[in-house]
């Protein structure tokens, strides 16, 4: 049988060595809220409180943006059929 190694001598301070966060990638599960990634504490930020006409601005900007992307996309795929049944089928 194997002996077990003991790492009684181990104490995580929380000090960071190396910062192995990579911008774009999602952080893993395990994370410390309370502090960044130097130990200084986050300070709370103030809340943006919008009125209800510029609310209403942004999403109608939002599904503005949605359709118009619905409508390249399906033009495009209608586009695609025409030229198949037209051009390329006969």
């Amino acid at each position: 049988m194997k002996k077990r190694k003991k790492y009684d001598n181990i104490i995580d301070d929380g000090r960071v060595i190396a910062n192995m966060n990579i911008d774009g990638m999602p952080r893993s599960i395990i994370r410390r809220t309370a502090f960044d990634e130097f130990g200084k504490t986050k300070e709370d930020k103030e809340k943006i409180i919008l009125s209800k006409k510029e609310r209403i601005s942004i999403l109608l900007g939002m599904i503005t943006s949605y359709v118009l992307f619905a409508v390249i996309v399906f033009g495009g795929f209608a586009l695609f059929i025409l030229f198949c049944t037209n051009v390329w089928f006969k």
